[in-house]
């Protein structure tokens, strides 16, 4: 008798099967924690090292923060989904969070426009927006950007 073919939901030969969801819940929080970090540190170095406006601050450390995110969780939350194409996955992912991010900097914006201590201290205002769009931004990577067996 032949051997059986893997069932659909076994992983393919070399492919990590994907992690528990509180491991990949646990991982995608770190490293959104250092994303903001990034943000953080982009939105800084925009505005006070630049002299850029806070807003073209918020969007320049928005898309530093999404890439250095979507590397970070490609490896360590979804290692599974590690195969896939770059680029694409990139756009997915950079396109999935397109939600997340407006729940992230309509905050921060909200926050900037009718808040004196957020224009003071930005980093409340990205802390906050950051928060806001956290569980959006983990199931739509999750579920869209990078779902097993996507190409």
């Amino acid at each position: 008798m032949p051997p059986s073919p893997p069932s659909p939901a076994a992983p393919t030969e070399g492919v990590p099967a994907p992690l528990p969801l509180a491991s990949q819940m646990l991982r995608f929080g770190v490293i959104g924690s250092l994303g903001f970090l990034v943000d953080t540190a982009t939105v800084y170095a925009v505005h006070f090292g630049l002299g850029l406006g806070l807003y073209v601050a918020g969007v320049l450390g928005f898309l530093v923060a999404a890439t250095f995110t979507w590397a970070m969780n490609r490896r360590f939350t979804f290692p599974e989904a590690e195969g896939q194409a770059r680029g694409r996955q990139w756009a997915r992912f950079v396109a999935t969070q397109t939600l997340g991010f407006l729940v992230n900097r309509g905050t921060y914006a909200g926050l900037i426009a009718f808040v004196a201590l957020a224009r003071e201290h930005p980093v409340l205002a990205v802390a906050a927006g950051s928060l806001a769009g956290m569980v959006l931004n983990f199931i739509t990577a999750r579920t869209i950007a990078f779902r097993a067996g996507r190409a």
